[in-house]
């Protein structure tokens, strides 16, 4: 797949026509036949629209997300700007639609932190199951080593068995699991703690 990184610029396009399909074993629907390239780059300010969309979709109907509030349009624009240095955030766009998005975030605020990072992967709705997430859980990936990250953590609540399996086949081994750390929708929430060293 080709790509290109320029200073703050990325991008990678899935080959037109491409069935993205799901990982074996994760559950997924079958593939879908992308009509054209899905291009994958690095977000800018005007995707904050899109990205939050994406992400409230979560924090109001789900538990992949511990946000309990959806995010406003500035609280979104300053998450996008916070990682417009050594982090990042990368799109998917497919047929001029942010269709999901990763991220990198630190791991932890102590110094001693400061060469492990942390991953985040939506989808919207309607593109789950067509192998959108692999390619943004892979990029974000290959972002973090080329930027001189050491290793990759994934915080993934208990029983999303999808999200699991996407980062085991890429390499991401399970190292833990944090028995009832949330509370949401009325349930306690266990957290499955998964790394990739880089």
């Amino acid at each position: 797949m080709p790509r290109r990184e320029v200073g703050s610029q990325l991008t990678r396009h899935a080959p037109a026509g491409r069935v993205e399909s799901a990982p074996g074993g994760s559950g997924g629907r079958p593939g879908h036949r992308y009509g054209c390239a899905v291009e994958l780059r690095l977000a800018r300010p005007d995707d904050a629209e899109a990205t939050r969309d994406i992400y409230n979709a979560e924090v109001t109907g789900s538990t992949v997300t511990f946000d309990m509030v959806p995010r406003s349009l500035r609280e979104q624009r300053a998450w996008i700007d916070a990682r417009s240095g050594a982090m990042a955030v990368v799109v998917a766009e497919h047929e001029g639609e942010v269709v999901g998005f990763a991220s990198l975030s630190s791991y932890r605020d102590r110094p001693a932190y400061s060469t492990t990072v942390e991953d985040s992967v939506y989808v919207r709705g309607d593109q789950r199951g067509t192998g959108v997430g692999r390619l943004l859980l892979a990029e974000v990936v290959d972002v973090a080593s080329t930027r001189g990250f050491h290793t990759v953590m994934a915080r993934i609540v208990g029983g999303h068995d999808a999200s699991i399996n996407l980062h085991r086949s890429l390499g991401f081994e399970m190292v833990g699991i944090e028995r009832e750390v949330g509370r949401k929708f009325g349930r306690w929430l266990d957290v499955v703690v998964m790394q990739r060293l880089l």
